[in-house]
């Protein structure tokens, strides 16, 4: 699967009161490897950048003034993005900015060019429910080196998603399908067409305190809607 990890720096945070993309940083994953192929632009927005998102990333309309617009590199940066499956960390966010300059243009949104999109915002959320779920605070979870992060950046923050992505992902690989193994009826065959016997390894009292402890983090994160907790509480019939 060709994978791409997209990141935008902006003018401001609404789309909808006229803020434009000002920077596109992007990586190659294929095959869960990345390759060394990626997108970077700078742009010129036609306007100015709010105070507030300009202490986050650092861009000014000066340094922005001779960079290309959007509608010069469009055609380029669908051509990378297109057919790929993209990753991107509060996905609604960037998706909302880029699909409303391609619509400025006439284009067709990201949804008609690429094969779908994976928030990692969210599957922080899923996988680790009442924690801190920035780029930052993943980063220092996995391990990953963000010592050079001093300011938001679209290239370096996509190279950073991209180890963190593979990160939380790591070991999902396992879960494809082995289309080249034996057919089952011969697999058994090497115990007679007898099922081995099967081991039952029960939970330790520290392990159950664990799981306790993680399902009471996920019924304060759903706000008591834990569904593993009313199933454990419901009355066996």
């Amino acid at each position: 699967m060709r994978q791409i990890i997209l990141d935008t720096e902006t003018t401001g945070l609404e789309v909808k009161l006229g803020d434009r993309v000002i920077e596109i940083g992007c990586v190659e994953l294929t095959g869960r490897k990345l390759t060394q192929r990626r997108f970077h632009r700078y742009l010129n927005p036609g306007r100015s950048i709010d105070a507030g998102a300009q202490a986050v990333h650092g861009l000014t309309s000066e340094f922005l003034q001779d960079k290309p617009k959007f509608a010069e590199i469009a055609a380029e940066f669908v051509d990378f993005l297109r057919g790929a499956e993209l990753v991107i960390h509060n996905a609604a966010f960037d998706v909302g900015f880029i699909d409303n300059e391609l619509g400025l243009l006439g284009m067709e949104p990201l949804s008609q060019i690429c094969a779908g999109v994976v928030d990692t915002l969210r599957l922080a959320r899923e996988m680790h429910p009442g924690r801190k779920h920035s780029l930052n605070a993943l980063c220092a979870h996995f391990q990953i080196d963000h010592s050079g992060r001093t300011l938001h950046g679209a290239l370096l923050d996509a190279e950073l998603l991209a180890e963190v992505y593979l990160a939380m992902t790591r070991g999902q690989e396992s879960l494809v399908m082995d289309l080249d193994a034996a057919p089952l009826d011969e697999s058994l065959g090497e115990h007679g067409g007898q099922r081995p016997r099967l081991m039952v390894l029960r939970a330790s009292a520290k392990e159950l305190t664990e799981h306790q402890r993680v399902l009471a983090e996920i019924a304060k994160e759903s706000k008591g809607n834990c569904l593993w907790q009313s199933a454990a509480d419901s009355p066996k019939s």
